[in-house]
């Protein structure tokens, strides 16, 4: 179970008592948001997507920051809640850059998204870049019983990157300030005496244990009873085999009655590993189960995608047609202003109307030319998006995998196929429209990312890149995948940070992984030197900081003027 999945819960009924609390909303935004609510409440989460999406871009268009924020940080929830820990990460990061610090009626809000931020990168088993965040949640937040989950969170975290004094200390302090005999007390009691036994394998964790247990069971709460058994099982795996299969048994029966696949998941584990008949008796049923779990995850994952392009693909008809229509009344108003004029006034005009025309038809054979030039350039980047960044994906898999799946392999091969070819058959279909600069940028980072590789991006946004000249655009494209190809050969890296800062009339490109450095002693190679190169043909400048064995920080200005 994701320690958090009760606060979550809890935190939507906290969203929905700060919507009541505001009489005066007004904004088609906010009514989308409150369906997503609705139906996050009735675990209907692809509907909650759905109406977030839309709360989201309308906001956009109101000029609405607050709900923007809010529509991000469910939207990261939802993505928690499938498992999508990256995707919970950035989008929360998103949420962020709405909301205002000076204000502290947003400060909530703040503490929701880097709760999520830090849950997520906790689960992801980055203990200490999580670490940061639970302060940064607990700095933030203005109610005593979050605050006291916040601090639990961070306990644990503590307590998962073997920090035991430190998240010993920090369970008293939580123990201390909560109300004796409420499930909260029971589960801040659980994960201290869990805590003493990790540190110590000759503490005895059940006394602590039982009494954890016994209120859970008087307060009829079912999750914390499963994490109690799961406690108990785990204390006596090498200690009384007996005890543990008594109590993975009870484990797996809360599992199945609060529908929690995961816990189900480790019980039914722990039954098999512990003895051979159960072994035979639950194989099935786990590896089935597994299997479900996996395919509903990537399921859902692909239903959010869905669901975003479709918004966005609604967004674009929207203004497509938006743009018909004013082009039907221009063309209307041409018709009646020369259906009104005297026929003194066109013999004048023939002239010169023969001569517009010429010219009208020139123009109109150099735009059908450069509508082909750009189709071609459409398909060409289409091309290198679906065929290219997919064959570098299957390269990438091959050169880190002993063990080649064949048949995985063809399978991906197969769908890339596929892909060229519906490009071809949809040549004719499609309006070229130019992908925005921020979605170029995103799409070219990411594809660097893989399964031991994290690539987070941040200030990527439409607002980012207005104004900022073609040229510099460019030639910032070509740095960044120089740098992302000299990070993949070299660094071995597993997560990468790419920040955009835009601030008086300056651009900042902030780079920094976690790979090996850049050896003192070697000199740049012909990529790195070209990127200098690049840099100062801007006028800007690029600073190099590495220690071997300490990652690589890069820090490139460009001024804009």
């Amino acid at each position: 179970m994701k320690r958090s999945i009760l606060f979550l819960l809890s935190l939507i009924v906290i969203f929905s008592c700060s919507e009541k609390k505001q009489p005066n909303i007004i904004g088609e935004s906010r009514n989308y948001y409150r369906k997503a609510l609705f139906f996050y409440n009735i675990g209907k989460h692809d509907s909650s997507f759905f109406y977030l999406e839309l709360a989201k871009d309308q906001a956009l268009k109101e000029s609405d920051d607050l709900t923007i924020a809010r529509s991000f940080i469910l939207i990261g929830i939802n993505e928690y809640d499938q498992s999508d820990f990256f995707g919970a990460q950035e989008t929360s990061l998103k949420a962020i850059e709405f909301l205002d610090k000076r204000k502290m009626k947003q400060d909530t809000l703040l503490s929701y998204a880097y709760n999520t931020i830090a849950n997520a990168t906790d689960e992801m088993k980055q203990y200490d870049q999580a670490i940061p965040y639970y302060h940064l949640a607990i700095r933030y937040s203005n109610d005593s019983s979050n605050i006291l989950i916040y601090k639990n969170n961070l306990a644990v975290c503590l307590r998962n990157a073997k920090r035991y004094e430190e998240a010993i200390k920090l369970s008293k302090v939580i123990l201390a300030k909560s109300s004796l005999g409420s499930t909260d007390y029971a589960k801040f009691l659980n994960n201290l005496a869990k805590t003493k036994w990790m540190a110590d394998s000759s503490y005895n964790p059940v006394p602590l244990y039982q009494r954890a247990l016994s209120i859970r069971l008087k307060e009829k709460d079912l999750w914390g009873q499963n994490s109690s058994y799961a406690s108990l099982a785990r204390y006596y795996d090498d200690k009384n085999i007996d005890s543990s299969i008594h109590y993975l048994n009870r484990q797996y029966k809360v599992a199945v009655e609060i529908k929690s696949a995961d816990d189900q998941l480790n019980a039914l584990r722990g039954l098999i590993q512990s003895n051979a008949l159960y072994s035979q008796r639950y194989l099935s049923t786990y590896l089935a189960l597994n299997d479900s779990i996996q395919q509903a995850r990537a399921a859902a994952k692909n239903q959010f995608a869905l669901i975003r392009y479709e918004v966005e693909k609604n967004k674009t008809e929207n203004l497509r047609l938006e743009k018909e229509n004013a082009e039907k009344q221009n063309r209307l108003i041409r018709q009646r202003v020369i259906t009104g004029a005297s026929f003194f006034l066109l013999v004048l005009l023939a002239g010169g109307g023969t001569l517009w025309y010429k010219r009208r038809k020139q123009r109109l054979e150099l735009e059908a030319e450069n509508k082909v030039k750009e189709t071609q350039l459409h398909l060409s980047k289409k091309i290198h998006d679906v065929v290219a960044n997919g064959i570098y994906r299957v390269m990438s898999e091959i050169e880190h995998n002993d063990d080649v799946d064949r048949d995985g392999v063809l399978d991906k091969l197969e769908n890339m196929y596929h892909q060229s070819r519906d490009i071809s058959h949809n040549v004719e279909q499609q309006t070229v429209t130019e992908i925005p600069y921020n979605e170029q940028l995103a799409s070219l980072l990411k594809s660097f990312a893989a399964d031991h590789r994290r690539v987070l991006i941040a200030g990527n946004d439409v607002e980012q890149w207005t104004d900022v000249a073609k040229r510099i655009k460019e030639e910032v494209k070509h740095v960044l995948q120089e740098l992302m190809v000299n990070m993949k050969k070299h660094s071995q890296a597993e997560q990468v940070v790419v920040r955009f800062e835009k601030l008086d009339q300056q651009l900042t490109i902030y780079y920094k992984d976690n790979g090996v450095g850049m050896p003192a002693e070697k000199p740049q190679g012909k990529g790195l030197t070209n990127t200098v190169s690049r840099i100062e043909s801007l006028g800007g400048k690029i600073i190099f900081v590495s220690e071997p064995g300490k990652g690589l920080d890069i820090t490139t200005t460009i001024p804009l003027v």
